[in-house]
């Protein structure tokens, strides 16, 4: 059911592209896997924002997984400076850690 709806909405060039998906080794969290694709857009968009980006227009997603710590990146082809990255972690609780990362709070200035 969800391939069959995949493909009819894949037509016309969209859908998604695997453009590398192989193992990787990060200095912190040890080995784990990197997965890039390309997201094509195009014919989802609204017709008046079409006139504004380019014919070939996708998003590019690429995602380290290194369990139970993930970093996603999000960039756009027409935007070279402009990416939103995420980073996730893992833990095995009800939500009770308020900081996950183990962040320093930057102090208010007084």
């Amino acid at each position: 059911m969800i391939s069959k709806h995949s493909c009819e909405e894949s037509d016309g060039g969209d859908g998604v592209e695997v453009v590398r998906n192989e193992q990787d080794t990060h200095p912190q969290h040890g080995v784990g896997q990197v997965t890039e694709k390309r997201i094509y857009l195009t014919s989802k968009l609204p017709t008046w924002i079409k006139t504004f980006v380019p014919q070939i227009f996708y998003v590019t997603e690429t995602a380290w997984n290194f369990y139970p710590y993930t970093i996603t990146e999000y960039s756009v082809s027409f935007l070279p400076k402009f990416s939103i990255r995420i980073e996730t972690r893992f833990e095995n609780n009800n939500g009770c850690n308020d900081n996950v990362f183990g962040d320093v709070p930057t102090p208010a200035d007084s």
